[in-house]
């Protein structure tokens, strides 16, 4: 089974027992580990059978994908960062004519962020680039863009760059909906069929039970593709992003990925869904 998703601790936290064979009946997987600006582009032109992607994304894909309901990264507390300089922008309105870095313009952050700066910083910026995630931060200490929306990590160790926080894209969205921010999505290729579909789910469910019942087991993977991060940092990147919601999206967790996509449609940011679009078979 070809799967794709980043070399991020969450991920490869989630993964590690499935990708390693240590899940019992589940189907082996062939991994490649790709940028999530890189594995949307997957999903949209319908490459790999499972793929870790932003729930941004999700208008254009569900045709061909369907939504597991396990695996993926929602949560609270964990949204997408603005970040500026000490002399930069210091209010949303203060982005107009700026250059803004983002991670990707189907990424959940960017959406987030849309749905922020619609109310916020009304006369829109000057400019959006996109970056990997982890050339945002030196991008704006170094002047190269005005501010940057980061995600992940970037929670944690922004301040050793010099930079300063302008806004917080998830407390916007929780005190605007009460609900948890869904950020990353797992999707499987509906042409698989409705009994591998759900055998996909099962696995990657008990993946994360796994990775919970023996945390030191994931250890080496963890630190391998976690891009010379702190282990300290991986820790807390993992106990952030994975949660209830990555065992089972739930009640809350659907309500609040149907929410970031209707009120995205209602501001013409992206398609609308059909209504039974998110059911898992």
């Amino acid at each position: 089974m070809r799967i794709a998703y980043s070399p991020c601790p969450n991920d490869t936290f989630v993964f590690d027992a499935w990708a390693h064979g240590r899940v019992p009946g589940a189907p082996a997987l062939d991994v490649r580990f790709a940028d999530i600006d890189v594995t949307n582009g997957m999903a949209e032109r319908g490459e790999h059978d499972v793929l870790k992607v932003s729930y941004a994304v999700l208008p254009w894909v569900l045709e061909e994908y369907a939504l597991l309901p396990c695996g993926g990264a929602l949560g609270r507390g964990c949204g997408p960062l603005v970040l500026t300089r000490a002399d930069g922008p210091a209010t949303g309105a203060d982005l107009a004519g700026k250059t803004v870095a983002v991670p990707s313009e189907r990424s959940t952050a960017y959406l987030l962020f849309r749905l922020w700066a619609a109310e916020q910083a009304p006369g829109g910026v000057g400019r959006i680039t996109v970056l990997p995630f982890h050339e945002i931060m030196p991008a704006v200490r170094d002047g190269r863009v005005d501010a940057g929306l980061v995600i992940h990590e970037a929670r944690f160790t922004y301040q050793d760059y010099g930079l300063r926080r302008l806004a917080d894209m998830g407390e916007h969205w929780e005190a605007t909906t009460g609900l948890p921010i869904p950020l990353g999505a797992i999707i499987a290729r509906r042409a698989l069929g409705a009994d591998t579909l759900r055998r996909l789910a099962e696995a990657a469910r008990a993946s994360v039970r796994m990775a919970w019942d023996d945390p030191a087991a994931s250890r080496a993977y963890v630190l391998e593709h976690a891009q010379e991060m702190d282990p300290a940092v991986a820790d807390q990147h993992i106990g952030l992003y994975v949660n209830e919601f990555t065992a089972d999206l739930g009640e809350d967790g659907y309500a609040a990925v149907r929410a970031l996509l209707t009120r995205a449609a209602a501001e013409g940011l992206v398609p609308p869904l059909a209504p039974d679009a998110l059911a898992f078979p």
